[in-house]
């Protein structure tokens, strides 16, 4: 589909800005600035974010906009949360803006959190990033395994200290394909989220309660969604 909504090394394409606590990972319940990105190079059954990148189904006009990265820096740094988190979509299809954005949001003494798949290398904003939030997409994203799985870029987010990895777990295949990935690339157990898919707080709890026992018996976190836990299926929040 054709449309003037591009991105370039000084302009981002958007779909919201907003404050909240960080709902997901290891920086879960702290105060934080999202900063949501539209496209992405991945095409997840369970999206919640399909607004970012499902043309087919939502208007890209009305969902995204485009604005200069001095126009976003000048918003975060009037904001209080001391946390900005990088979403999508997938953000690394924005590199380019996202490095003098981010360079002026860690002038400003804020840390940077950003949301990836993992298909895209980390490239030049190692030394912006305080962490990676990796989530390589399983078996039950109804991805092609070529397309999310890229093993050279996730060698390079597993040798970074500050990557976690967030495995969305919705089948016991996923479940195995999250112990296959974590062996393959040797990835401590203890930089390991196992998140249960779910939309919903019931769907939640009951594949939480599932994956409990898997987490006490090999070490790895049990991943939450504080966001759902509060506000259900609810955006912006």
């Amino acid at each position: 589909m054709d449309t003037p909504l591009t991105f370039g090394a000084d302009r981002l394409v958007l779909s919201e800005v907003f404050d909240t606590v960080q709902g997901e990972g290891p920086s879960m319940g702290r105060a934080a600035t999202f900063v949501r990105l539209g496209h992405c190079n991945l095409r997840c059954r369970w999206c919640d974010t399909k607004y970012t990148w499902d043309w087919a189904a939502h208007d890209l006009r009305a969902e995204l906009r485009v604005e200069s990265v001095a126009r976003v820096a000048e918003d975060l740094a009037a904001r209080s949360p001391r946390l900005v988190v990088v979403t999508g979509g997938e953000p690394l299809l924005q590199t380019g803006a996202l490095l003098p954005l981010l360079e002026a949001v860690v002038a400003e003494h804020k840390e940077v959190e950003i949301e990836t798949a993992g298909t895209l290398s980390p490239s030049r904003l190692r030394e912006v990033v305080t962490r990676w939030n990796v989530s390589p997409k399983l078996a039950g994203s109804g991805n092609p395994l070529a397309k999310r799985v890229r093993p050279a870029v996730l060698s390079e987010f597993a040798a970074l200290p500050n990557a976690i990895f967030k495995l969305v777990v919705d089948s016991p295949e996923d479940l195995d394909e999250a112990r296959a990935l974590v062996r393959a690339y040797q990835i401590p157990t203890e930089r390991v989220w196992l998140m249960p898919q779910g939309r919903d707080v019931e769907t939640l709890r009951q594949r939480s309660l599932e994956l409990v026992p898997v987490c006490v018996g090999e070490g790895f976190h049990l991943g939450h969604r504080l966001q759902v836990t509060l506000w259900g299926d609810e955006r912006g929040v």
